[in-house]
């Protein structure tokens, strides 16, 4: 499965915005639980900062900057096996 061609990892605009917003946004609420504030409120504070982000990069991934085409399903190690017994085969020829 190594030898596996993948086009882009989730390297995509809307990937990366969020989890990057996500960062900075989980950063600021531990500073600033770490400084002193209320713990509840700045987890509640992270977590729906969290939603808002993940609706946003959602929305931007409709709007194109996300993956273009279905996220591939991996093969089963059976389908793998075999696709390899037939490239071997087909290098014996």
């Amino acid at each position: 499965m190594a030898d596996e061609h993948h086009d882009d990892h989730g390297n995509t605009v809307s990937a990366w915005f969020l989890t990057i917003s996500w960062i900075v946004a989980w950063t600021v609420a531990a500073v600033a639980i770490i400084l002193g504030g209320d713990l509840v409120t700045w987890t509640l504070i992270g977590l729906g900062l969290s939603v808002v982000l993940a609706v946003i990069a959602g929305v931007m991934k409709k709007a194109g900057l996300g993956r273009k085409s279905p996220r591939p399903y991996p093969q089963t190690r059976e389908a793998w096996e075999a696709a390899q017994k037939v490239s071997a085969t087909a290098g014996n020829n």
